[in-house]
């Protein structure tokens, strides 16, 4: 096979990707070698290109970005059996060590030693990309490429939408980017009574009422737990989702959430220090707080398959396919907000 690939890389200590020939990676005995035919942007892969905070004390360029994709395996190191050439593949993106204590213990999802694709080891914003094989998940051929290229972010999803009650339940989703779209329909799928869906941007908003939110609140201009408390008949919501990392947005969903009620936390801020009223908010309203990371390795993934086979709809999510020479373009509609989630074709 050809031995050069392109690649979206990050090649300094500075904001950009650079698009670049570099070579096919090898295979270990324990990899698959995958010839990528989807990958979507993250907000991660934003953060990496627009060289944030966040990326300057983590990554070390040169990297290839990208972490999410689904592809065809085309080689197999002389250990793996359960992969062969033409099988049609996604990945979980945490590299996990097995030994600490939360792998043995069966929480890989918080491995103390974890290393995440095209964050700390080489991505999958190129033609070809090689993991070990035990981080892959088996496609069904039939998948389109671009719905199974997002089967990691709807994991993360699926993980926060299914930390607790669902049927029959009230859950206000705080945050519509792609991820708190994603939770909307399979909120849906699973049961609730009721979807209420905040954010400050318009496109997002619209695409929010498409997932099939029972009511929309204009973050920026309305008075966001009053709404809530008015569509609850004063109860608040059963669940929170909370998306977006902003901390008014914490607040909130603490204020809107009903006694003995949950929030489920997957946004992260930008900056630590939240205020918050611990007393009133959590201790005497006995809500539980969930912190969310990833996807719960492998029973996410399961949840995801059946979603999918049993007819979870995310493609209104999947508003741009463009090529991978367009990243630039890909990123500025991410930096914009108006998109959901934008798909790379190498």
């Amino acid at each position: 096979m050809q031995q050069k690939m392109k690649a979206l890389v990050k090649t300094q200590r500075a904001p950009g990707l650079t698009l670049q020939m570099v070579d096919v990676p090898s295979v270990g005995p324990d990899d698959v070698l995958i010839k990528v035919l989807a990958t979507s942007i993250c907000g991660t892969d934003y953060h990496i290109y627009s060289w944030d905070e966040w990326s300057q004390g983590r990554v070390k360029p040169p990297l290839i970005a990208g972490h999410e994709f689904a592809g065809e395996v085309v080689e197999v190191g002389e250990n793996v059996t359960d992969y062969e050439p033409g099988d049609m593949v996604s990945a979980e993106t945490h590299i996990v060590c097995n030994r600490c204590l939360q792998c043995r213990v069966g929480q890989k999802r918080v491995c103390t030693d974890t290393a995440i694709i095209g964050v700390d080891v080489d991505g999958c914003f190129a033609e070809y990309v090689a993991l070990p094989a035990e981080n892959l998940w088996l496609n069904d051929p039939d998948l389109d490429v671009a719905v199974a290229s997002a089967q990691e972010p709807l994991g993360n999803a699926v993980h926060t939408a299914l930390e607790g009650p669902v049927a029959g339940c009230s859950i206000a989703v705080t945050g519509c980017g792609p991820i708190g779209l994603m939770s909307i329909p399979v909120l849906r799928q699973c049961g609730a009574a009721q979807v209420i869906a905040t954010e400050v941007n318009p496109y997002r908003l619209k695409l929010a009422e498409k997932m099939g939110a029972d009511h929309v609140i204009d973050a920026g201009s309305e008075p966001v737990v009053q709404r809530v408390m008015q569509l609850t008949d004063g109860r608040g919501v059963d669940g929170v989702l909370e998306m977006s990392g902003n901390p008014r947005v914490i607040d909130q969903a603490l204020k809107m959430v009903r006694p003995g009620g949950r929030v489920s936390l997957l946004g992260v801020p930008s900056d630590n220090e939240v205020c918050l009223d611990v007393g009133n908010d959590i201790v005497f309203k006995s809500v539980t707080v969930q912190g969310i990371a990833g996807r719960k390795m492998w029973e996410t993934w399961y949840q995801v398959r059946a979603l999918l086979d049993g007819g979870l709809d995310i493609e209104p999510v999947l508003t741009h396919r463009m090529d991978m020479e367009d990243f630039a373009e890909g990123m500025q509609l991410m930096a914009d907000g108006n998109c959901g989630k934008v798909v790379l074709i190498p």
